[in-house]
């Protein structure tokens, strides 16, 4: 019996823990994705969730990861400190900012960078990422009103979410008429309604890129796990949630 017992015990799978540092801009694909690569490969994902300059910065700072899911930018300074594997640098995913509104408000117009400069101006409050975090969409939406000549009306009536959250949370609320954020962000929040993506030549994209760190103690692990976001099979659900695929 005992000699049984230690026979199905040693049977058992070893679950190992790897460890993955995204951006939350993939958040919505990744979480659908992971519970079926966690049963495929035996291992549990331990994921933590940030801006990519956030994470960035605890990378330097000292902390690792086996997987890392950055924007470009973060992904070239962790090129530069040696922290990427040799050939493991994939692109995933690139998405847009858009601005939304809460699900039956009126739709104003922001189809021209004019229209655009308009709603904004007359919109009661708004919301986009706070720029001193980090974050893609909030770093450049502070330039533009910037470079639109109304930062000053903007910034007077801008909320911004606590670091790492959404902006689409505080259309629901109510404190805000217009949240910008990118599209899959906002797309994680029910309850509101894509109005479009910046117009024009004010049109930004952000392209989201993974690799397996350099110090990993699971190469293979994270290996597979690029390969299977890089699936056929994940690249539709990459898509369903806002994002667009190579």
């Amino acid at each position: 019996m005992i000699k049984d017992r230690q026979t199905k015990e040693s049977e058992r799978p070893v679950t190992r823990d790897v460890k993955v540092f995204s951006t939350i801009a993939v958040q919505s694909a990744l979480e659908a994705l992971v519970p079926q690569f966690e049963t495929a490969n035996g291992c549990r994902l331990e994921i933590t969730w940030n801006t990519a300059p956030a994470l960035v910065k605890r990378l330097q700072g000292g902390e690792t990861a086996d997987v890392l899911i950055l924007n470009r930018a973060g992904m070239d300074a962790m090129m530069r400190d040696g922290r990427v594997l040799a050939g493991s640098e994939v692109t995933l995913a690139s998405s847009a900012t858009a601005l939304a509104v809460k699900a039956g408000a009126p739709r104003p117009d922001i189809s021209t960078p004019q229209a655009l400069t308009r709603t904004l101006l007359e919109a009661r409050a708004i919301s986009y990422s706070d720029p001193a975090a980090g974050g893609a969409s909030g770093i450049y939406f502070a330039k533009l009103v910037e470079r639109l000549g109304i930062a000053a009306e903007i910034n007077a009536k801008t909320k911004y979410p606590p670091p790492a959250g959404l902006c689409a949370d505080l259309l629901v609320s109510g404190e805000v008429e217009l949240a910008v954020q990118q599209k899959p962000e906002l797309l994680q929040v029910r309850g509101i309604e894509i109005l479009g993506l910046l117009p024009g030549d004010l049109h930004m994209v952000t392209v989201f890129v993974a690799c397996v760190e350099a110090s990993s103690a699971e190469p293979a692990t994270g290996k597979a796990l690029i390969d299977f976001l890089r699936s056929p099979a994940s690249m539709a659900v990459f898509r369903a949630k806002g994002l667009d695929t190579p």
